[in-house]
Order: C-alpha cells, then structure tokens, then sequence
C-alpha cells in the first residue's frame, strides 16, 4: 500500500502484531492470484485492480453457503475507506460491479478479526440487507436470515476442516433445522424498536451481549479467506465425543443445538462427552438409565416426547438415589424444540435434582425442579411416562412447561456423561476380591428394587484390612 494508504487503514493495521500486518496486506493479492487474476507484492497491484465476487467465491465457496459469500461481498463493496465504515443513507461506497478495493478489504479484515462491537455492528447491518439494498435498519427476520447462513458456514468448516471431534453428523439430528432453532435462540437476544426495527445501536448491543455472533463472523473470516495470523487459535465448539456406539446410534442432538449446549456447561466441565444411557441402545428401563446415571459425574439428559418437543436438564453432580433433593446452582433445565433456550436457577429454592426409587412414602422417579408432584421435569419410575408442570414458571428454574403436553409420554431419552466421573474409591484396585454386587451396579439396582436383602455388604471387610 506504501505512502497513498489512508490513515483509517494504518490504524486498523496497528491492531495486529508487527509480523501479522503483512499477513493483512496480503491477503489482497492471494485472493487476485488464487482466482487467476494478477497477483504481486503487497501494496504493487496496478491502480484500479479490484476483488471480484467470483474471486471471494473460489476462496471461500467450499467452506460457506454461496449466500453467505454474497453478503461478505456486499458488506466489503459497502465500505467507505474515509470513514472505516459501510456508507449510511441507502447508498453503498462502491457499486457491487466495481469490486473490492483494498482498503476496503484490509478495514473489513480489521474490524471481523480486531473490531468492537461499535464497529462490527455496521457490517451486520450491512450483511443482513442481503439482496433488500443499503438501507439504516434491517428487521429481525433478516438477521435471522443472515444468522442462518453465518452458522451454515461454521458448521462446514468444523467439518470441511475435520474438527467435529468424533462426533457424526449423518448419525445425529436434523442439521438443518438445528441452524434455524440456533439462529432464532440468537435473535432472541435482539431488542428492536416498538416497530421491529434494527438500526446500528441495537445491533451494537446485541454483539456486546452475544459473544457468538463476533465468534463465528471471526471464525468464518479466518478460514474462509485462510488468514492466519500467530495470535489466533482455532476454537472449539464441539466438545470431544467418546465411547459412542454411532452404528446403531440416531442422536437426539445435531452440532448447531451442541454448539449451543456445550458452552452453557461451567467452565471446568470440559471433559468428553460420553453416551451412558440410550432408550434406542438400552431399552425403556428405569433400571438401566439409573444405571446409566449414577458413578459417572455430572450429565445432560436428552428427552422427546410423543408430540415432538425435545427438552432436558444438565445436572451438575453425581445422581444418587435417594428420597432427598440434590445439585446445586449450577444445574439448569433447557428446550431445544420447537425453541432453543436454557432456563437456570432462580435461587427460589435448592430443590436441582432428584432420583429415588423403591420408597413407598416419597415420589419414585426423577425430577428436577419444583416440588414433589409439580417438577419442573419428571420421570416416573414406571418408565415412558413424565410431567413437566409449570403454572407459570418453575420455581427452580424459571421455565415454563417444556414437554408437548403437562403429562408426557416419552418417545426416546439420552443421557451423556459430561464430566470427569467421580474417583474411584481407595483400594478400587483390588477388584478380584469384591463381589458380583460390587462390580455390577445394575444387578444390585434389581435387587435393592425387589426388595431382596444384600446381606453380603455387612460382612464385606474394609479394603485395608484384606491388604495387610
């Protein structure tokens, strides 16, 4: 670019390190070059010489809905140099014929990777007038609609780029219809004008308050046009699946509803998620889910219902059974359809999670949130049947009534170890002096469950004493 670049672009280069700014610089040419134009030093294309659509399309159509090329397209086109941002007022800086210039570029490159919020919110804007004309406001429906494509592309770079971290999305739910339930939960976020209006401001706001809109537009910047830059690590959205039978497997979640899960998760479960319990796999068996359930830490359960809603809860320690409320804050309830959104504790009350079973006095089943008779979720012992009564809301969690109907039946239910189980107990190690009981949780369930006596436990001796 030399001495004739404007001091709006030598600002926005100052955001990088000293040895990414010719990586910025560059990217100018290598786009030209990778489409069969001219290509050169940074800073020596003839005067003149602009970025087609088609040229942004070979570099990024592999890894972005065609769509989602054209918006880039336009917003870069919108740019006016002199004042680092896309042209107010219905007009757009250069017409879409003209071309990219590289100011534009390199002030685009800037404010996706480096911007604020201030200063992402008018490529947004810009983004979501795909194909309607520059205009000062957009409406909710076309964020969406911008929103949609946005995480289309997120999703075929996690698999274009072999980051889906063992999970298998042929095996898994509706992508598709995924990508619309996350962009609607996102665009909940919103708060337009008593017309439904979206001017800069508003969007200004919502970036600020939802990290994942700057998250993917960055992500999507950085793969599609391979700009890679030392201070930039790759995220990772998915969390890394283990130990899941996907042969016989159709998972309940899809990667946009798991994009949206995984970080309502605390900070520090970050363990692989595993598939403990499977209606599909296992069978409708109280038994077996509690099986599932216990000894393995902290788990989301997945449920759906006869009338196609699909909800479930994280709960944040180990199930154990008994007739007493358990968890803690950190426990939430969520809906995934026909609306995506997580519901957390209202510190109304501590009643998180509960699991009982075989007690004639108490409620056998479990339950998270509100009271006995009136949870927020519920499955009764006698599996296939639940409730989910909220009146208006749970007292727990603030949610409304999740399932279908206030009494549901279960049409299939998953359940993922989430978390680092718990450890095992001293002297595990000596498993070949411990009975069928202690190696065989289930077997045990069955017993306590039919009432039969487990007279071995009071003559079982402490692990150190069979040591020494």
């Amino acid at each position: 670019m030399g001495n004739t670049e404007s001091v709006v672009v030598q600002k926005r280069l100052t955001r990088f390190r000293p040895e990414e700014r010719p990586v910025i610089e560059g990217v100018f040419d290598r786009l030209q070059g990778g489409a069969g134009g001219p290509s050169g030093a940074p800073g020596k294309t003839p005067a003149g010489k602009t970025l087609t659509l088609e040229m942004l399309q070979s570099s990024m159509g592999s890894l972005a809905p065609d769509s989602m090329v054209r918006r880039i397209y336009q917003c870069m086109c919108s740019i006016d140099p002199g004042v680092a941002a896309p042209a107010a007022s219905g007009k757009t800086s250069t017409p879409a014929a003209s071309g990219v210039g590289r100011e534009q570029l390199v002030i685009f490159l800037a404010d996706t990777l480096r911007g604020t919020a201030e200063e992402r919110a008018p490529l947004v804007l810009a983004m979501s007038q795909h194909g309607a004309g520059a205009a000062a406001v957009v409406t909710c429906e076309q964020v969406a609609e911008f929103l949609q494509d946005l995480i289309s592309a997120v999703v075929q770079i996690l698999d274009h780029r072999g980051r889906l971290q063992a999970w298998k999305p042929e095996k898994m739910g509706d992508g598709s219809l995924g990508v619309k339930l996350l962009a609607e939960q996102m665009c909940s976020e919103l708060k337009p004008s008593d017309q439904g209006a979206c001017d800069v401001s508003c969007l200004e706001d919502w970036i600020f308050r939802v990290s994942q809109v700057s998250l993917y537009l960055e992500m999507l910047v950085a793969e599609g046009l391979n700009v890679s830059l030392s201070s930039r690590l790759a995220p990772t959205l998915l969390p890394p699946c283990r130990e899941t039978p996907w042969k016989e497997l159709r998972c309940l979640l899809d990667l946009p509803v798991l994009m949206f899960l995984a970080p309502q998760l605390p900070d520090n479960y970050n363990a692989p998620w595993r598939l403990v319990f499977s209606t599909q796999l296992h069978g409708e068996s109280f038994t077996r889910m509690v099986t599932g359930l216990t000894n393995c830490g902290p788990t989301l359960l997945l449920i759906k219902d006869t009338k196609g809603h699909v909800f479930g809860g994280f709960a944040s320690h180990a199930w154990e059974v008994k007739p007493q409320f358990q968890g803690d804050s950190r426990c939430f309830l969520f809906t995934v359809f026909p609306r995506l959104r997580v519901y957390t504790a209202t510190g109304y009350n501590q009643h998180f999670m509960y699991l009982n079973h075989s007690q004639q006095t108490m409620p056998n089943g479990l339950g998270m949130g509100g009271q006995h008779g009136y949870f927020g979720l519920w499955l009764d012992s006698e599996f296939g049947r639940g409730h989910s009564r909220a009146r208006p809301k749970c007292t727990t969690y603030g949610s409304p009534q999740l399932s279908g109907e206030e009494d549901f039946t279960l049409d299939s239910m998953e359940v993922w170890a989430v978390g680092k189980p718990p450890e095992p107990e001293e002297g595990e190690e000596g498993q070949g002096k411990r009975s069928v009981l202690h190696m065989d949780p289930e077997v045990q369930a069955i017993m306590e469950m039919t009432g039969k006596t487990l007279h071995s436990q009071g003559f079982r001796e402490p692990e150190e004493d069979q040591e020494q």
